[in-house]
């Protein structure tokens, strides 16, 4: 049987049609907190489900991997399927259940262990970032795409404090390259923030999988280049073996070069990654 490709635009409506239905109401929910000291709702939990029964409706042959599985579920798709579904059903579960209004859905087409096609939904803003490989990116179907005029570090950066070598955040605090910064706790936005230019450097000590597959392709797509602390390329699924990466991100490569030389210039890179390895994950 012929494999039929998932049309970006199809996938798009399932995402956005399931987060308007789930998050478009009321947003009491029952929280419960996981091993890792995350949260864990059931408005995550429906998401995943009705995402899960849609896509596999559509497309029985691709697998389903989602951060709300077990262990032992996950790392049988990682390990067995040569295609499959990644999902975060709720990024920023914290601000969700705080009522900060900074959260999203992100699904990546995973093919041959790297994304070939990213939806992430932004429900407050009604915002739906699409990428294909080698096809562009797009924001609620126009294109997208970042600042390449921009060179200096003087301008808005998004870091992640939390999850960084004290070395390195004290540089970052007291003698800041950038111009402003901004910490806004749902990296599957983020990544798709700095695609549309609303800042333009971006620094994160500890991401999974499914905080990144869709959002390093939307970046990608739109012009914008991530690396990981030790100047690395983005990982695909083999990742997967050491749950998290760091992401070091800017919106042209030229920025992005600047930007990784200033970090490693100020900061002592063995311990720099030996906490990153160990930080929590996104909430």
């Amino acid at each position: 049987m012929s494999f039929s490709h998932p049309s970006g635009a199809e996938v798009a409506d399932i995402v956005c049609g399931v987060g308007r239905a789930v998050l478009g109401g009321g947003l009491q929910s029952d929280i419960q907190i996981k091993r890792d000291g995350s949260f864990v709702t059931d408005h995550d939990l429906d998401i995943q489900t009705r995402l899960y029964e849609l896509l596999h409706a559509r497309w029985p042959e691709i697998s389903f991997l989602a951060e709300e599985m077990s262990d032992t579920e996950q790392t049988e798709v990682i390990t067995t399927a040569e295609r499959f579904w990644c999902l975060d059903p709720l990024d920023g579960t914290t601000n969700f259940t705080s009522g900060l209004p900074f959260y999203g859905i992100s699904l990546a087409f995973m093919e041959q262990g790297v994304a070939t096609l990213g939806i992430i939904f932004d429900p407050i803003r009604d915002e739906c970032f699409l990428a294909n490989a080698g096809g562009g990116a797009f924001l609620n179907g126009r294109p997208l795409k970042t600042a390449q005029a921009t060179r200096s570090l003087h301008c808005i950066a998004c870091v992640d404090f939390k999850r960084l070598a004290r070395t390195l955040s004290e540089h970052l605090v007291a003698r800041p390259p950038y111009k402003s910064q901004r910490n806004l706790g749902a990296c599957v936005l983020e990544w798709c923030w700095l695609a549309a230019n609303r800042f333009q450097l971006y620094l994160h000590g500890g991401q999974k999988l499914w905080d990144y597959a869709a959002g390093n392709l939307i970046l990608r797509e739109a012009g914008g280049s991530a690396v990981t602390l030790d100047g690395s390329p983005i990982p695909g699924k083999d990742q997967f073996k050491s749950r998290k990466i760091s992401v070091v991100a800017a919106s042209n490569p030229a920025l992005l070069d600047d930007w990784l030389s200033w970090i490693h210039d100020r900061a002592d890179l063995y311990n720099l990654l030996l906490n990153a390895k160990g930080a929590p994950s996104s909430g």
